[in-house]
């Protein structure tokens, strides 16, 4: 068995991974990253590849060295399909957008990782974790072509994904490490990359559309005019959905798709929850997905996933200087994803509870009534103000399902209230539990209004 030493060991070069690399590596700190895939399919990844916030990315690898992936920028708006009720509703989106080829920017993740000084270990696949007996994260196992490897270092970032087999692996007991995960709290998805032969009507738009299933969600996201990324999921304590014979169907009933051609197809799995309470263990800290750093709504983790590498990389060369990297050396990043976008992002998680709850067509009508812009907010910002005029026009126009909207202005209510605890988030391990029991009672509101059945 060969042994590798580092002062940080990444699992995953996506985009959290390459970007916590190229931080620390920047540094001048000795940094590995384990890909599965080999050095030719890496950066290739199921994504919507719609980035949000394009403008706003870290220094460790700027705006400059990825904006050559940036495919469609004249996008500015969402466009919601309900063909139930025959609405297509515009939805503003603020800042900055960017449809990307999600190849492209994953290559250019790697050079500017490299570039930094980042070690790559490709087509090695991890197999166990590696920790003390007081729990700390030592390192972990892998293998690479048949060949055990052995990797050793001060700190591992867990950059692996969607249900990550290191979080299967390691033992969190006695840590704030959030352990309260399921697979129904995930979406399976799939996309292909398709060509037409004529130029889209809704190339400066984002597409997106319900299917038939309650839980089931299409998108058609342009990357050039003729090009479009293609996708369905589904929410995964829902009945599976046929995803590929399902998309197919949709694509054929669409006239401006005629004689579409598949240039690239994937499948991924992808966090639709709140992101984790706590993302540290000693020695040990999970980045995007791994963590759930995603919009629960709309998928949306490239920017956060951005951000998650840069907190958790400055962290990690803290904790290396004090020589200390505990959970409690560790602590400083959670709070900085909370106050960032995961408490916003637990408060739009909110919403997806209350959709478990209702009918398919009374959501769809209800949705149908109200104001794009203020589904943007919601969207986006995890809450939004409705005035007194603007909720008379929304009452007209939702006749029939006031009960339901009755409902759903309580939940904004619940969701707003959630969003000010999480800026609470407590300073040090010390303040987490009672920050929890606090949550959970508010959470126990939500589930109580709704009806939903908790999801955590």
């Amino acid at each position: 068995m060969t042994t590798f030493e580092y002062d940080v060991a990444i699992v995953g070069a996506g985009t959290s991974g390459c970007y916590a690399a190229a931080t620390i590596a920047g540094a001048g700190y000795d940094v590995v990253i384990v890909e599965r895939k080999d050095e030719a399919e890496a950066g290739h990844i199921a994504c919507g590849d719609a980035l949000k916030g394009a403008d706003k990315f870290p220094e460790s690898i700027p705006k400059s060295q990825i904006e050559g992936s940036f495919t469609n920028t004249e996008v500015d708006h969402g466009q919601f399909e309900i063909p139930q009720e025959n609405v297509v509703l515009d939805i503003p989106v603020p800042g900055e957008l960017a449809v990307i080829d999600r190849y492209e920017y994953g290559r250019r993740l790697l050079e500017g990782a490299e570039r930094a000084g980042t070690t790559f270990h490709y087509d090695t696949v991890v197999q166990d974790v590696r920790q003390d007996g007081d729990g700390r994260v030592r390192g972990f196992d892998a293998t690479k072509q048949g060949e055990h490897r052995r990797y050793e270092a001060d700190v591992v970032l867990d950059g692996a994904g969607a249900l990550s087999l290191l979080q299967d692996k390691a033992d969190f007991e006695g840590t704030t490490f959030d352990t309260n995960v399921r697979y129904s709290q995930f979406s399976s998805a799939y996309r292909e990359v398709i060509e037409v032969d004529e130029p889209v009507e809704w190339s400066d738009a984002l597409v997106f559309k319900p299917t038939k299933r309650s839980a089931g969600y299409l998108w058609y996201f342009p990357r050039t005019p003729t090009e479009i990324n293609v996708g369905l999921g589904f929410q995964m304590n829902e009945e599976p959905m046929r995803l590929v014979a399902d998309l197919r169907e949709d694509v054929r009933n669409r006239p401006e798709l005629k004689n579409a051609t598949v240039k690239d197809k994937l499948g991924a799995a992808l966090p639709t929850r709140r992101p984790y309470d706590s993302a540290v263990a000693p020695g040990y800290m999970a980045i995007g997905d791994a963590a759930a750093h995603v919009n629960p709504i709309s998928g949306g983790g490239i920017a956060g996933a951005a951000y998650a590498g840069q907190y958790a990389g400055e962290q990690a060369i803290e904790a290396l200087e004090d020589g200390d990297v505990s959970e409690r050396a560790l602590w400083r990043y959670n709070e900085r994803v909370m106050e960032h976008y995961g408490g916003r992002y637990a408060a739009l998680d909110i919403y997806n509870i209350f959709s478990t709850a209702y009918d398919l067509d009374d959501l769809i009508a209800l949705l149908a009534s109200l104001p794009a812009e203020k589904l943007s907010d919601a969207l986006y910002s995890g809450s939004a103000n409705v005035g007194l005029g603007l909720k008379i026009r929304v009452l007209i126009r939702s006749f029939g399902h006031w009960d339901t909207l009755k409902n759903l202005y309580e939940t904004k209510g619940l969701a707003d209230r959630l969003l000010d605890h999480y800026e609470t988030y407590p300073s040090s391990p010390g303040g987490f539990p009672e920050w929890q029991r606090k949550r959970d009672r508010i959470m126990d509101d939500i589930y109580a209004k709704t009806g939903a059945d908790a999801k955590y």
